[in-house]
């Protein structure tokens, strides 16, 4: 029955009672006598309770619809109101579901064309300082050499200064091309991107472990990619928020796929709101179905990143990853000496 026929008849009754009431045998006195406003005072109240449970029962469902919408999120998909009442209530309620499908699928197709975007940005960056800014310093430390070795001693100890400085800022140039485009994760795979990362990110105040199982199972470059991005943005986290001195980076197999865990002895999230950077992690993982959890530690201190990857995939996004760019060579005609100072392309595994 429609919403409005059902609110109407239940208002109906209420009336129709009431009438029936004044027609009936109870009568009135002028003035009116206690007994007589008591009657009337309880039939009054009797009618009201009756139709405010009536409403109650009736507009429950679009309660229960009302606080769904409310607390809704696009990044956590998958809750669904569940469909009772009946009419258009229960209309409504299919309608709201089937709009939420279509906006976690639209979510999920523009997040994978952006996010395909910014990977081809970050790689096109990544190419230029390599092979632009990276080739012109290792010309200016072949110059900076050669003035070096005929110079006056006082003189060349200062280009060599200069040299050392050059030299650390092409080193800090590569560091940051291996950030934007993760050729280890393309070369090597992604246990020992995964180690690199570990390396990487520890230092003299923080200590990084990793704990990665041997038995992996085969994973599409989507997922590669995502559980990279995720562990380095999570690192990225407890580097620069958490004041922690220890975290653990592991990689697990599951049952149903693999789970990446990131923890640290930092300070915690304390009730704190999410971030850009979580909610890019969260945004990353709805491209592969995957779940993303940053909760405090049950242990102590600090806080806890998992990330639940099914396999196979269960949402592939298969634009999120440009093609693959040839690798380019390295001139031969770079001298020995030059090439040795420069690091590998990763750390080794």
């Amino acid at each position: 029955m429609p919403l409005f026929w059902r609110i109407f008849l239940l208002n109906a009754v209420v009336l129709i009672v009431a009438t029936a009431l004044l027609l009936g045998p109870v009568t009135v006195s002028t003035p009116v006598l206690l007994t007589e406003a008591a009657v009337l005072t309880v039939g009054l109240a009797a009618m009201l309770v009756a139709n405010a449970l009536l409403l109650r029962v009736g507009l429950a469902p679009l309660q229960r619809l009302t606080r769904a919408m409310n607390t809704t999120d696009l990044l956590r998909p998958g809750h669904r109101t569940a469909v009772d009442g009946r009419g258009e209530i229960a209309e409504l309620i299919t309608t709201y579901n089937t709009m939420l499908d279509r906006l976690e699928d639209e979510r999920a197709t523009s997040s994978a064309r952006a996010l395909s975007a910014q990977e081809a940005e970050r790689r096109r960056i990544a190419r230029e300082l390599h092979d632009e800014v990276g080739q012109s310093l290792t010309a200016v430390l072949l110059q900076l050499k050669r003035a070096a070795d005929h110079a006056p001693a006082e003189l060349g100890d200062e280009l060599r200064q200069v040299q050392e400085t050059t030299r650390a800022s092409l080193e800090e140039i590569r560091r940051i091309a291996r950030r934007l485009r993760p050729g280890v994760l393309d070369e090597l795979g992604l246990a020992s991107a995964l180690k690199a990362l570990a390396t990487e990110f520890g230092g003299p105040g923080l200590t990084v472990q990793h704990c990665l199982d041997p038995d992996l199972p085969e994973l599409d470059r989507e997922s590669e990619l995502v559980l990279y991005r995720v562990a380095q943005e999570g690192l990225t986290n407890v580097v620069r928020h958490a004041g922690a001195r220890r975290a653990e980076l592991a990689l697990r197999r599951t049952q149903g796929g693999v789970e990446l865990r990131v923890r640290d002895d930092g300070r915690g999230i304390a009730g704190a709101d999410e971030g850009a950077g979580i909610r890019g992690m969260r945004e990353r993982a709805l491209l592969v179905g995957a779940e993303l959890t940053v909760e405090p530690r049950t242990d102590g201190g600090g806080t806890e990143l998992r990330l639940a990857v099914p396999v196979p995939a269960r949402f592939p996004a298969h634009v999120l990853v440009p093609v693959r760019p040839e690798r380019k060579s390295v001139p031969s005609t770079i001298p020995a000496v030059v090439r040795r100072s420069a690091p590998a392309h990763a750390p080794p595994p």
